[in-house]
């Protein structure tokens, strides 16, 4: 069995390992339930990984810190987010780098990004494309599910005997009819109901199939769709446990509109003791687990396997414990009063081992370790209380708050924080004490009540004012990139309104190139040129992160910039970016989404402006092309000194005979014409309505002192003018017998008739 403390104590399980039956460990002072189960996994031999020797070497032979490459799909949120942190503290601890990758093997192409800087690997839930890392031979660690391969240990939490705690404490609180809620498409949740289905039958109680309930996901909404298949069986069972916190909180509103009371009516526990639960209405009786505690215990197995020891078993489990609140039928405060645990040991003992391992729950400190290392401030607290006891001067105010402050931070679950004050009273009580001394602890104990009160106000204040930075944040960057040009996305300038020290952006270039576009550096380190080129394996380059990368200090993160249209490069950003949140708001993942769109946004708009340059080209060819269409709808050719030919083809409409008309006294002044002669010899047919606009193109062009003479007049179109005003225009029925009249007698005014028609 594997066990991850603070300090990052790894015992690794005896070679050749088999089957381990269930056990719980000892309670705590406040009666929390750590539980532990071996899975079971024989030792597999790691003598096929790759030598770490050469890995550890830098540049030109020099030794470098190991880098812990992390892939995960999600950065922020109340699992991923104490993932992370375990893992980069314990890295950290141990002087070691951490780069973590945003997606999953398949999708990072993985070992290709960054392959060439990365030692070991651990893998966050998402495996798919894991057989690519396995062809790298380095090792491997897998997070939060079970990889069914021999040389890729998985770290889980105890899933079996955690909701085996759940199921026995609502057994021993009376319930028999106990239905189990949770959406089997996740491997916990499956181990889960196995735990459940195994505790019930133990005690004798047999699976009922109607009290197992299916949610959607293990998310608030899953537990919202569920509500109303464990509302039908509210008159069948009086408890029901839940494979998620989530799939509890996203319940309740509906199971209480519904009339069912918590706990009167349904008993409820849950999962996971996320943030919400010790706020939820009522509060949440849960299975606690450090999400941290799976981080560090991968980081530490990957060392361990970098360093040269044996691979550890396929399967490793991580403790967790039962927090009794109000939701299960506990009285959350007397349940603290009125714990077993015997009366604690004075000052001079082991007190501050427990109340460190209470604060630690269901970690344990591990031995050899000073509780000081984990809460530097319990000696004083420690000092104080003695000093109550004996009537002495108690430490100065201001230590012990800043020493209450300490261990809210370590656990900021209120009923952990009272227990802990319970603890120190327990400590002093004996039969026929002093009164007056009795008396003085009481104070001491009501001010540290009070200041733990007050520390955990503040740890609230400081969690709505990170928000309201985060809000704050996310929302310039979004205005930067969103208003900004592509290039001022490229530059990464908006960086400066985040936490980030340090920034790199890359392009790619076909599969094998990443080109640098844009860098940023809040303290002056020095960044890649851009322009530069790098090969995907060793990017972002090792040489040129900060100092504070290097060392360890803080993590590297490679976000992937992708839209459904192209995979536009790699972000890379260095910093304090992870926040602790009560939530699951995001920050550098919402930073990589908004420079995506911002990239995409700004592409599409050069297109656009692309698309309307070609349109106005496309415009003026058509406005040109239009000229010429008139043009050769109404030619003008002047065929002798002051004379006009104007050759109409094709069918006359309205339109058309006002193009005539216009271009027609257009040309007779351009052309001083006294003739303007219109042969409407391919005109298929005339109406009177052309015909009258054909009388009005003669009259405007008489009173510019010219004349029309109409030319091609067919019978039947000499038919459809009769009866049209045609004012001075004059009909042929050829061209030939109008030129023969003005080159051999000449055309007088009076020479033709109005209206008559002449053969040549």
């Amino acid at each position: 069995m594997l066990r991850s403390s603070r300090n990052s104590e790894v015992e690794l399980p005896e070679q050749g390992g088999g089957e381990a039956s269930n056990s719980l460990q000892e309670e705590g002072a406040d009666g929390h339930q750590a539980t532990e189960e071996n899975a079971g996994s024989s030792t597999r031999d790691a003598s096929r990984l790759a030598a770490p020797s050469l890995r550890g070497a830098g540049t030109h032979g020099t030794p470098r810190a190991y880098t812990v490459g992390v892939i995960t799909p999600y950065l922020d949120g109340s699992f991923w987010n104490p993932v992370l942190k375990g893992i980069h503290e314990t890295a950290q601890r141990h002087g070691c780098r951490t780069l973590v990758m945003r997606g999953t093997p398949a999708s990072l192409q993985a070992p290709s990004l960054a392959g060439e800087q990365v030692d070991g690997w651990i893998l966050v839930i998402a495996v798919q494309g894991i057989a690519q890392l396995a062809r790298e031979r380095v090792p491997r660690v897998v997070v939060g599910t079970h990889v069914h391969e021999g040389s890729c240990p998985s770290v889980i939490p105890d899933n079996h005997g955690g909701i085996r705690s759940a199921v026995r404490h609502l057994i021993e609180h009376g319930h028999r009819r106990i239905a189990f809620v949770g959406c089997f498409h996740e491997s916990d949740v499956r181990e889960r109901f196995e735990g459940y289905r195994d505790t019930l039958a133990e005690a004798g109680i047999p699976l009922d199939p109607e009290l197992v309930i299916r949610s959607d996901d293990s998310w608030y909404t899953g537990g919202e769709k569920a509500a109303p298949q464990l509302i039908a069986q509210r008159h069948a069972c009086t408890a029901a446990v839940f494979g998620t916190d989530k799939n509890v909180i996203g319940m309740m509103p509906s199971l209480k509109a519904a009339g069912v009371r918590i706990p009167e009516d349904m008993a409820i526990v849950g999962f996971d003791d996320v943030p919400e639960a010790q706020a939820a209405d009522p509060p949440l009786t849960t299975v606690r687990q450090r999400f941290e505690m799976m981080g560090s215990a991968a980081c530490d197995l990957v060392l361990s396997m970098l360093a040269g020891e044996t691979a550890p078993p396929e399967l490793v489990l991580t403790q967790n414990t039962l927090i009794r609140r109000t939701s299960c039928g506990c009285d959350a405060i007397q349940s603290v009063l009125d714990q077993d645990a015997a009366p604690g040991k004075d000052a001079s003992g082991d007190l501050d081992r427990r109340m460190v391992e209470l604060l630690l729950a269901p970690q344990r400190l591990a031995p050899g370790t000073s509780p000081a290392a984990v809460w530097p401030g319990v000696a004083v607290v420690l000092e104080g209380h003695a000093a109550a006891i004996e009537g002495t001067a108690l430490p100065p105010a201001k230590e012990l708050e800043r020493a209450y402050q300490q261990a809210v931070g370590i656990a900021p679950d209120m009923g952990t924080l009272m227990a802990l004050v319970r603890l120190l009273r327990r400590s002093h009580e004996r039969p026929g004490g002093d009164a007056a001394s009795a008396q003085r602890v009481e104070a001491f104990l009501d001010g540290a009540r009070l200041s733990i009160a007050r520390a955990r106000l503040n740890v609230e204040a400081d969690a709505v004012a990170q928000l309201g930075m985060l809000v704050r944040s996310n929302y310039e960057v979004g205005l930067a990139l969103l208003s900004g040009s592509q290039q001022e996305s490229l530059s990464l300038s908006w960086l400066a309104k985040t936490t980030a020290i340090w920034g790199c952006f890359a392009l790619r270039e076909g599969a094998t190139t990443l080109v640098v576009a844009g860098a940023y550096s809040r303290d002056g380190s020095a960044t890649p040129p851009i322009g530069g080129r790098y090969r995907p394996e060793a990017f972002p380059p090792a040489e040129l992160l900060p100092p504070s990368a290097a060392s360890g200090a803080h993590m590297t993160l490679l976000l992937p910039i992708r839209t459904a249209q192209r995979d536009w490069g790699v972000l890379a950003v260095v910093g304090p970016t992870l926040r602790e949140l009560t939530g699951d708001e995001g920050t550098v993942g919402v930073w990589a989404s908004l420079l995506a769109v911002a990239l995409e946004r700004n592409e599409l708009v050069q297109s656009l402006s692309a698309k309307h340059a070609e349109l106005q080209d496309a415009y003026a060819i058509e406005r040109a092309l239009s000229d010429t269409v008139r043009e050769l709808g109404c030619p003008l050719i002047p065929l002798l000194p002051g004379v006009l030919l104007v050759p109409l083809i094709g069918a006359i409409d309205r339109g058309r005979a006002l193009q005539v008309l216009t271009a027609v006294t257009e040309g007779v002044g351009r052309h001083a014409a006294r003739f303007v002669l219109l042969d409407i010899t391919g005109v298929p047919a005339v109406d009177a309505e052309v015909a009258h606009a054909l009388g009005q193109t003669s009259r405007a062009v008489a009173l510019l002192g010219a004349r029309v003479i109409l030319v091609g007049v067919r019978p039947e179109i000499a038919m459809s003018l009769v009866g049209v005003e045609l004012g001075e225009l004059s009909t042929y029925a050829s061209l030939a017998g109008v030129l023969h009249e003005l080159t051999t007698r000449g055309l007088r005014r009076s020479g033709a008739k109005r209206g008559s028609a002449r053969t040549a």
